[in-house]
């Protein structure tokens, strides 16, 4: 039953979506309907938090807009993402960044490069 329930999810998989780590920051360019239109709309921020795998992987995209942070989740394998483009790879030592939600200061990320193997 096992081996039905993987062949059925990786059929659901995106190849297109590039490695994605905690700490990059990542423009996702999400579908939005409104009304009858639909268009596409950018979120760009950096990613906070990896959770799940496979077809329910999800990463979390935080952003400052207007002075307020604004938190969102992306399941990584949804048709409603047009796309994910990795702006600025970036170099941390946490799994999760949550600490940044209370932060009153912005939070400033090294830039990871290939040499860095730091963050592996």
């Amino acid at each position: 039953m096992a081996n039905l329930v993987d062949k059925i999810n990786a059929k659901h998989i995106r190849k297109d979506i590039p490695e994605i780590r905690v700490g990059d920051t990542v423009r996702v360019d999400v579908w939005v309907k409104e009304g009858k239109k639909e268009r596409i709309q950018a979120f760009e921020g950096l990613v906070v938090a990896k959770k799940g795998g496979s077809v329910s992987e999800t990463i979390s995209v935080r952003k400052k807009s207007g002075g307020i942070g604004v938190t969102r989740i992306f399941p990584v394998n949804t048709p409603t993402i047009d796309k994910i483009t990795v702006v600025r790879k970036g170099l941390v030592r946490r799994a999760k960044l949550n600490f940044i939600k209370g932060m009153r200061k912005e939070y400033k990320v090294k830039e990871r490069n290939d040499s860095n193997k730091a963050a592996a």
